[in-house]
């Protein structure tokens, strides 16, 4: 994920309540790789509203109550950022698109009362505030380790993978206090068993019939 500190540019509003993730990208329309060449899912956004809602170098959206509620497709969430939206301000959003978001890089700020403005917006992740164009400023709460990942971009994978030398220490102790826990060999290198290795022209008849009591 890309860091997210502090994004300053074009806010764009849509003010409406219940924007479902099918109003922000049309299920026809994951049916399509993802071609990042062509800009990914962004040339879909919102493709099925009649008013416009994203122009060029949008930084942040701003809509109402229960935005990204409706089915849970994270390619809701992947239209935003191929668009170049960072970050998403609303009353509130539905906890699955919420979710998506939070492990995509794509900031979820939620507001009591959002500023229906467009024009120039700031974002401040370490100070935890929002400065619309008009001066307004909104501080908003969040997760703390959310905010850390958001802040160092690293998603979940990458936060494991930070782990990996507590990862293996606990794995030496653990295999010491019971070493009964693992197999002694991998599933690769396991001995095959005698009535595997050695088959007699009898066993073939036997598996026959076996077989045929259970058709």
């Amino acid at each position: 994920m890309t860091p997210f500190t502090v994004v300053t540019g074009l806010a764009c509003a849509l003010a409406r309540d219940n924007v479902d993730t099918d109003q922000i990208i049309p299920a026809r329309f994951l049916r399509k790789p993802r071609d990042m060449a062509a800009g990914g899912y962004a040339p879909y956004l919102f493709r099925d509203l009649a008013e416009p809602v994203l122009q060029p170098g949008c930084v942040a959206l701003l809509s109402g109550a229960n935005f990204g509620c409706g089915s849970s497709r994270e390619g809701a969430v992947y239209a935003l950022i191929d668009a170049g939206v960072r970050c998403a301000v609303a009353r509130g959003f539905g906890d699955i698109f919420a979710g998506n978001a939070a492990r995509n890089g794509l900031l979820t700020v939620v507001l009591d009362e959002v500023p229906m403005l467009g024009g120039e917006i700031t974002v401040d992740l370490l100070k935890c505030a929002v400065t619309f164009a008009d001066g307004t400023q909104r501080g908003f709460a969040i997760d703390p380790a959310l905010r850390r990942a958001l802040l160092e971009g690293i998603d979940e994978i990458g936060r494991t993978l930070a782990l990996g030398d507590a990862i293996a220490r606990f794995n030496a102790r653990d295999g010491v206090a019971r070493p009964w826990r693992m197999p002694a060999r991998s599933v690769g290198t396991l001995d095959a068993p005698a009535d595997v290795t050695a088959r007699g022209p009898g066993d073939v008849s036997r598996d026959a019939e076996a077989s045929a009591r259970f058709d």
